[in-house]
């Protein structure tokens, strides 16, 4: 299936995005529709918590600074938060060899120094509603969890306090309304341009397998049925069959008396390629034309009437289909690459000063 990257940020401003929370800490429902603001209605527990944590902060080893760009400071802490976001996005067993690790950090300060000097460049458009924004956005983070204290817990596991998750969503709004005003609203692509891209990357994109859409009627009988269980099941779904060959509406037979799950739905089993059901029933399906139905077919879970309602042949997508899509991605391609060259021209006259 096509698809590309949604992301217009560059993916040195995705460590920005590290404000997710864990899975595991989140309510199974938002907190009511109506968000609290966690800086004025947050509990005199998280309050507590919070200035504990951002003075234990203070005296740690981890924020003593590694880097600092046009003044700004980059902390052992910010970098160790970073590296953790990349490497569990590269899904890279941890812990890494020491020449990895190095190589590693050595990576995650190039992102974060892309990162801050794309920020310091963003925040010279001024946002009238900035802080607004910013409170709306940490308060929809905060309704997705029972209390205060779970939020707060929740940012702790992260190496967080409020203040980081504030100031990490004021840089992902500053940036993003940036490359959305600078870039973003002038990109443009041409139907030549996306035409030339689906020809150069059609078997790469856009090759479609053969593929089925079918239902069926299940008459069960597993291995575990005796020689002759399984001639019962054999015997009604042969009268079964006849009843479909005789007129009767296929879906509401399947609805009264298959034994599949599929049942509620009339039988139908969705669209499905090779390799992806036993072997004698796609053996069955694929053989048939849109429309046939098949006679009883055996498979170790019984005995199955097939009909197939759409069919798919080999082949690519058609241009009109993806043509927004491609548009689209082309779109945000040239906008990943104007904030790239922007960086790079930042970087030339940067003050950047390792520690």
């Amino acid at each position: 299936m096509f698809s590309f990257n949604k992301s217009t940020v560059p993916a040195v401003a995705a460590l920005l995005l590290a404000l997710t929370l864990p899975a595991g800490a989140l309510a199974e429902e938002a907190a009511g529709s109506a968000a609290k603001d966690p800086l004025k209605e947050a509990s005199e527990v998280a309050k507590e918590q919070q200035q504990k944590a951002l003075s234990h902060q203070s005296q740690h080893p981890a924020n003593i600074a590694v880097l600092r760009v046009n003044g700004a400071v980059i902390t052992k802490l910010d970098m160790d938060r970073a590296l953790k976001v990349m490497l569990a996005q590269s899904q890279v067993k941890q812990p890494l060899a020491p020449e990895a690790q190095k190589e590693a950090e050595s990576a995650v300060l190039e992102q974060l120094t892309s990162v801050e000097l794309l920020y310091q460049e963003a925040a010279k458009l001024e946002i009238p509603d900035l802080d607004k924004q910013v409170n709306d956005k940490v308060s929809l983070n905060r309704a997705k969890f029972k209390t205060d204290e779970e939020f707060i817990e929740a940012l702790k596991s992260v190496d967080m306090t409020m203040q980081d998750m504030q100031d990490f969503t004021r840089k992902d709004i500053v940036i993003n309304n940036f490359i959305e005003q600078k870039f973003t609203a002038k990109a443009a692509a041409t139907d030549a341009e996306a035409k030339k891209f689906y020809e150069e990357n059609k078997d790469q994109y856009f090759k479609q397998p053969e593929a089925v859409r079918a239902s069926h009627i299940l008459v069960g009988a597993d291995e575990k049925a005796t020689p002759e269980e399984r001639k019962r099941a054999k015997e009604r779904a042969e009268a079964l069959l006849k009843r479909v060959k005789a007129g009767e509406d296929f879906a509401a037979i399947a609805k009264a008396e298959s034994s599949c799950p599929s049942a509620s739905q009339g039988g139908d089993l969705g669209a499905f390629g090779h390799g992806e059901m036993v072997p004698a029933f796609e053996k069955a399906a694929f053989a048939l034309k849109k429309g046939e139905v098949s006679g009883v077919v055996e498979s170790e879970f019984g005995y199955h009437i097939i009909k197939v309602t759409d069919k798919q042949e080999a082949g690519a997508e058609k241009f009109e289909n993806v043509k927004d899509k491609i548009t689209d991605f082309l779109k945000r391609q040239k906008v990943q690459q104007e904030v790239s060259s922007l960086v790079d021209t930042l970087r030339k006259t940067a003050k950047i000063e390792k520690e």
